[in-house]
């Protein structure tokens, strides 16, 4: 039997108060090293705590009734939507106003990093919009949470990207995963399921709904990854080694996946993401919607 003890509100308070205070940092490049400084400000990266406490200092971040904002740590993203391009820029500058003043109330920097994408598939101008005096760069693609989102949402520069870093991983586990290794089938696939599948499978519920060329892209590399695992010849098809390997493709792999995502969004406890299975706008973007394949 365990005995639990709770914590004083003075001792919870020595316990960050360790954790935040007497933080030194040193910069090195090549030969030359900086003076040791004190930290005034901020969380250890990757800790425990870090994300907790940058969520209470941030809870207070302004919204509007005529826009949208979504966190995840320190990544913000502020959603405009309307017809008229001018409104919504309107309606998107005004919540930049009140981001600009509390970042100033509470002593935030705001990383040049930040860019403003319009999503149509019309082709007039964007109207320009700015935070702290400074325009908002705009561009054709946002990076939000390992997703890049381009401007007409056909998933092309995410796949395109994703398709350039299996490449590469694949060519740092060759001697692992080559015909010339000495690992077994068995621990090879055990390597491509556990490192290499879930770089392309990550946001699946989301790009899934590409076109079956953008989808092709990355059904390619894996038959070629299949291929050379095995040391399969010529003549053996590509569906040969999915069924005798029992690897899902990738046309497969997205449809369970998606099916799977709006059961969950159906009963899940918040009800913005019931909200996500029922939302069908006739003015969208693409042709295809993620919840049209389910069922598939």
């Amino acid at each position: 039997m365990y005995k639990i003890k709770l914590l004083l509100p003075s001792e919870y308070y020595l316990i960050f108060k360790s954790y935040l205070s007497d933080r030194y940092f040193q910069i090195k490049h090549g030969e030359a090293t900086s003076t040791i400084n004190l930290i005034n400000s901020g969380v250890p990266q990757g800790s425990v705590f870090g994300p907790l406490l940058y969520l209470l200092y941030t809870s207070d971040i302004p919204t509007t009734s005529t826009t949208y904002i979504g966190t995840f740590a320190d990544d913000t993203v502020i959603l405009s939507r309307h017809y008229n391009p001018q409104i919504a820029a309107d309606r998107l500058q005004g919540h930049l106003y009140l981001i600009q003043k509390w970042l100033q109330d509470w002593r935030i920097k705001v990383e040049t990093k930040s860019t403003h994408v319009i999503y149509t598939l019309k082709r007039a101008d964007s109207p320009r919009v700015y935070l702290n005096n400074i325009e908002i760069p705009r561009a054709n693609v946002a990076k939000y949470l390992g997703l890049h989102l381009d401007s007409k949402l056909t998933w092309k520069v995410h796949i395109t990207k994703k398709r350039k870093e299996l490449d590469i991983k694949l060519k740092q586990m060759y001697w692992f995963l080559g015909k010339k290794s000495s690992f077994s089938l068995e621990n090879k696939l055990l390597l491509y399921k556990a490192i290499i599948k879930p770089i392309w499978t990550y946001g699946i519920e989301l790009w899934g709904c590409s076109s079956k060329s953008n989808v092709d892209i990355i059904q390619r590399f894996q038959s070629k990854t299949l291929r050379m695992m095995t040391g399969a010849p010529w003549y053996v098809s590509n569906q040969s080694l999915h069924t005798d390997l029992r690897t899902p493709t990738v046309e497969e792999e997205r449809l369970t996946r998606i099916d799977k995502h709006f059961q969950r969004l159906q009963f899940h406890a918040n009800k913005l993401a019931n909200n996500l299975v029922a939302v069908r706008n006739p003015k969208r973007l693409k042709r295809t919607w993620p919840c049209d394949l389910r069922g598939q």
